[in-house]
This record gives structure tokens, sequence and C-alpha cells, in this order.
């Protein structure tokens, strides 16, 4: 059974960091990129950060360059996000992608975990 299970969500302060991983069973993460996405309350789903399959390039939404960082680890079929300086816009649920690095067709989600960045 394909699945990708986000955890490390929660309430942190403005300013704190938290871990975010993204557990994939049932497939191997390492034919797949990986991306992190969220969705704010009234907003559309945006791109947060991606990395290839090998993790050997990794790209961010501006708004979180320099704060965020996405890395994989494939001997356990994780990817994870570190969030560092968050802020109160940061607040959305986050969500795991993983697309086939050969057919895009070939692409799972995850559930999403919510992040809340409030003092």
């Amino acid at each position: 059974q394909v699945q990708l299970v986000e955890s490390g969500g929660g309430l942190v302060q403005p300013g704190g960091s938290l871990r975010l991983s993204c557990a994939a069973s049932g497939f191997t993460a390492g034919n797949y990129a990986m991306s992190w996405y969220r969705q704010a309350p009234g907003k559309e789903r945006e791109l947060v950060a991606a990395i290839t399959p090998a993790g050997g390039s990794t790209n961010y939404a501006d708004s979180v360059k320099g704060r965020f960082t996405i890395s994989r680890d494939n001997t356990k079929n994780t990817v994870y996000l570190q969030m560092n300086s968050l802020k109160p816009e940061d607040t959305a649920v986050y969500y795991c992608k993983a697309v086939h690095k050969w057919k895009s067709t070939i692409n799972y989600w995850g559930q999403g975990t919510q992040v809340t960045v409030s003092s």
C-alpha cells in the first residue's frame, strides 16, 4: 500500500523552529522527486520546497529561502523540512508530494500536518 505520512507539525512561537518528516512506504522514494507544499485557510496550495530523487538539487519558494531546508534520506525513505525563524504567515497545513522521476503522472500526496505559528 502506497503511503506518505507527514509528522512533526504543531504549535510554535514566532522565531521558533520545527522539523517536518515525510515517511514513504509502498514505493522506493529514491525514484521520486519529493516536495513540500502548504495550504493556508482560504488560500491555494503552494510549493514550498522540492528536492531531486538523489538529493543533488533543491529549490525553494522565495518566501522561505534562507529559513527552510529540504533534505532526504533515501535509506529511510524519508524527506524532511527543517523550518527556522518561523513567522505567523507560515501557518498552514503542510503536505508532502512524491513525483516519479520518469513519469510525472505517477504521483502521491500525504494527508498533511498542521503548522501553527502564534504567540
